[in-house]
């Protein structure tokens, strides 16, 4: 394996005392955090032939590798395609038709893609899920990157509107499931796991739900699903199933430490104490509730009650970025003028939300989240010598990250003690080439005669 050293930044470590270290380096040695300190080189007499590579971090800010707990890799190739609609019909005339389109090779650049764009904004692990095929897809372009995902096949049973080539039957969907968390979970040395994914309770049936809920258990691994995003999305829960999204998962007992929840936005009070009670995680997307007009989540009440919230970006089509700063930064804004107070979610909490909180909802907060020796040597490096972020003298490190960095200001972005990013050039993917690919794969997609007669049209 290799030894690498960072050394000489402003290292915030996320460690449970929120250790804020100027001037200190970070020994990262196969694959692990080994030492965090000042002086880490100081006795060595040839540094040079002691480790693989130093990064000097002089000026710069050392943080954990970003972790995003929800986001849709096979969507980045639909960017921009399904802009200005709300939910439901975001879905069903955009993106079901194009996720149906998919084949391996267009879900495999969506992906590339994807990890492009997080790798070079400094995020280093995601909970991802699927399109109901090609999920090997996915998962081959993780382990060839080098990037760290929970990665889990979509699931669809039921509902209204779902095309052909998404519709699944129940038994054939669990045991697809099943198999394709045989030949992916823990490993690429560790780098991914599998998570079960029902897309959400209107996709899906109750058989359907249930088997997932004693299949995850007995393989022990996690759950990940969309819950209350929308109002539309509620009243057809209530039709269907005779009560609220939460309560309903809480009927059938799904919910617990290993359910991972997206958005969460139109909670009852009911509700909120479910999450709160369960121990079940909430992932906060900010951007794309703005973006879909979903509403605002009441992510400071969830806190509050004791709830793990983390963040996402989502996906390219209701997002149109994957850029987990810019995340960061509407994450503290929107609850600021969701309660008009400028102290409701403060950046320090944000950023928590960010890193450890995202551990925690993968049930990895003892490998990932913090720089402490003994984890994963996930790791990103941020220039704030910018002039978006300047002065930078006497800076609260959370409020420069939170309020003014962006994902265009990381330099290295380590995975496993990997550098996937050095001084902001992949390492790992050709970005000219990906691109092209995507350009490429995405118009023979909207050739298609049942695709392109929606674009142009609301």
């Amino acid at each position: 394996m290799s030894c690498i050293l960072i050394q000489n930044g402003t290292v915030v470590t996320m460690n449970p005392d929120r250790d804020i270290l100027t001037g200190a380096d970070v020994l990262v040695r196969d694959g692990r955090i080994e030492n965090v300190g000042k002086d880490l080189a100081s006795g060595v007499d040839s540094p040079a032939s002691e480790f693989d590579e130093i990064v000097d971090a002089t000026n710069r800010i050392v943080i954990p590798g970003l972790i995003q707990t929800h986001l849709h890799l096979t969507q980045t190739l639909f960017r921009g395609l399904a802009d200005d609609l709300e939910l439901m019909d975001w879905l069903g005339k955009r993106i079901w038709p194009l996720e149906a389109e998919h084949s391996h090779e267009t879900n495999a650049i969506s992906a590339r893609l994807g990890i492009a764009e997080l790798i070079r904004s400094g995020t280093t692990c995601i909970l991802d899920m699927g399109t109901v095929n090609y999920t090997d897809a996915v998962g081959e372009t993780v382990r060839d990157t080098g990037f760290r995902a929970v990665i889990g096949k979509c699931m669809m049973d039921h509902g209204e509107g779902v095309p052909a080539g998404l519709m699944e039957d129940t038994d054939q969907s669990l045991s697809e499931s099943e198999a394709t968390l045989k030949r992916w979970h823990d490993t690429a040395e560790g780098r991914i796991r599998y998570a079960f994914a029902p897309r959400f309770v209107v996709s899906c049936t109750e058989k359907l739900l249930t088997r997932v809920r004693d299949m995850a258990r007995h393989h022990g691994v996690m759950i990940h699903t969309h819950a209350s995003e929308n109002r539309g999305e509620i009243a057809l829960v209530e039709q269907e199933r005779g009560m609220r999204n939460l309560a309903y998962l809480h009927k059938l007992g799904l919910t617990g430490p290993d359910l991972t929840l997206a958005h969460c936005i139109w909670l009852d009070q009911e509700e909120l104490d479910i999450a709160a009670d369960s121990g079940l995680h909430v992932v906060h997307c900010p951007t794309c509730n703005m973006k879909l007009a979903s509403g605002m989540a009441r992510i400071t009440d969830m806190l509050e009650a004791g709830t793990s919230v983390s963040l996402g970006c989502d996906g390219g089509p209701c997002n149109n970025n994957l850029d987990m700063f810019l995340e960061m930064r509407h994450a503290a804004l929107l609850q600021k003028v969701r309660l008009l107070s400028p102290t409701a979610l403060p950046a320090s909490t944000v950023l928590e939300m960010a890193t450890i909180n995202g551990a925690k909802a993968l049930g990895l907060e003892h490998e990932l989240g913090s720089i402490e020796p003994g984890k994963r040597a996930d790791i990103t490096v941020v220039d704030p010598e910018t002039p978006h972020a300047a002065p930078t003298v006497h800076r609260d490190p959370a409020s420069l990250l939170v309020y003014s960095a962006s994902g265009r200001d990381v330099t290295h972005t380590m995975v496993n003690g990997r550098l996937l990013l050095r001084e902001k050039k992949l390492t790992t993917i050709d970005m000219q080439q990906t691109v092209a690919e995507a350009n490429a794969l995405c118009a023979r997609m909207l050739d298609n005669k049942n695709i392109r007669p929606l674009f142009g049209q609301h």
